[in-house]
């Protein structure tokens, strides 16, 4: 990752919440410990975030803490033709007529091109999703209540009693920050309680996870290996996560990225 794009994370972190970490804008970032702490440096002698023990600060902290993560706008841009490849395995999975649960990401997000010649009902908490489907397709699309992120586009409610229990599914997808041995991980305990909220009214749950997936870690647990069914990924996927996957008699499937790039290029 370039200077500049870990600047922009960094920023946009010290943005999202009082304080961050070392240790944080390292899982964000992929980086070494020691370039962040060089890029804090940098950024503080910049006067654009203040250094403090152990991590950074923003010069202008925000009135309203966002989630940990990186924000969609990053993300978007990250192992893009691998999300599509993935995201285009995942659309064949689904029939006309079936109820399905799309959480927000920006591997999911990539559902919503192949989504637009099927007539599902789809219930999502991404404000992107619901309104590119809502513009560019016959689906019934049904939102979650609450409150609306903007730097990840998704929205959460922490109540208990939202529209979420009154949604069944078949199949739910979504993507995660990591996924390991111990099961699915995410950034921030606000994401995991309303995921695990959408996780329970559905059948099947379906990992959308490129392979860099199988290499990041997070301090917190979203579900275990048990609770997925399906898990699509791409063709770098490590010998180990596959075999990893095999053991917990979780399905695998495999997006040829390139197959997948041609595909697009002819449809364009």
């Amino acid at each position: 990752m370039h200077e500049k794009e870990r600047h922009r994370i960094i920023l946009s972190a010290v943005q999202d919440r009082p304080v961050v970490t070392v240790q944080e804008l390292v899982a964000l970032t992929g980086a070494s410990e020691a370039t962040i702490r060089r890029d804090i440096a940098q950024l503080h002698m910049q006067q654009k975030l203040r250094r403090v023990r152990g991590g950074a600060e923003s010069i202008h902290p925000p009135q309203f803490v966002g989630l940990a993560g990186r924000p969609f706008s990053v993300n978007e841009t990250i192992n893009i033709a691998q999300k599509r490849a993935i995201a285009l395995k995942a659309v064949e999975l689904c029939e006309d007529g079936d109820a399905i649960i799309i959480n927000g990401g920006t591997t999911t997000f990539q559902m919503v091109y192949p989504l637009a010649t099927k007539r599902l009902q789809v219930f999502t908490n991404s404000f992107p999703i619901a309104e590119h489907l809502l513009k560019n397709s016959k689906n019934t699309i049904m939102l979650s209540g609450g409150v609306i992120y903007r730097e990840q586009n998704i929205i959460l409610s922490p109540f208990d009693n939202d529209v979420t229990r009154n949604f069944y599914a078949s199949r739910m997808f979504m993507g995660a920050q990591g996924l390991g041995a111990l099961g699915l991980m995410e950034a921030d305990p606000l994401l995991i309680q309303a995921e695990q909220k959408l996780i329970g009214q559905a059948d099947e749950l379906v990992v959308l996870a490129d392979s860099s997936k199988f290499s990041a870690r997070s301090s917190l647990i979203l579900c275990p290996l048990d609770r997925i069914s399906t898990v699509i990924t791409d063709d770098r996927i490590p010998d180990s996560a596959a075999s990893m996957l095999e053991q917990a008699d979780i399905k695998v499937i495999v997006a040829d990225v390139s197959a997948a790039q041609t595909k697009a290029t002819s449809n364009g």
